[in-house]
């Protein structure tokens, strides 16, 4: 692995999260296509990008903005697991699974986060 975000656990996570929202909007009616879909997928993918931008010949004030930005995409995300159940796209059981993995996501960034700032 030749870049430093490749051996983070978290930016593995956060390549997860974004095939699963992109299957899970798969089942998202066709009016959403380039409304609700399309932000939940683009957050999504937001996470990892970010991660990956900000862990490679940053400074730590720049990582720690770069890291900030991912989980501020990730919690994105949950806004549109809420809009998607309170519109019928998925069930409970669909975002509960979500929003856990999003937790998961969302306090490994944040330890990423505290790490940098205490070097």
């Amino acid at each position: 692995m030749a870049f430093k975000f490749e051996q983070l656990h978290v930016w593995k996570l956060a390549l997860d999260m974004a095939d699963d929202v992109h299957t899970l909007t798969r089942n998202f009616p066709k009016e959403e296509i380039f409304s609700l879909t399309s932000q939940m997928k683009r957050a999504a993918d937001s996470i990892s990008l970010n991660i990956a931008e900000g862990s490679t010949g940053q400074s730590n004030p720049e990582q720690g903005r770069f890291f900030g930005y991912a989980q501020r995409s990730a919690i994105e995300v949950v806004n549109c697991l809420y809009l998607a159940i309170r519109r019928k796209y998925i069930d409970q059981k669909q975002f509960d699974s979500f929003y856990t993995a999003l937790e998961i996501v969302i306090i490994k960034i944040q330890a990423l986060k505290k790490a940098i700032k205490s070097k």
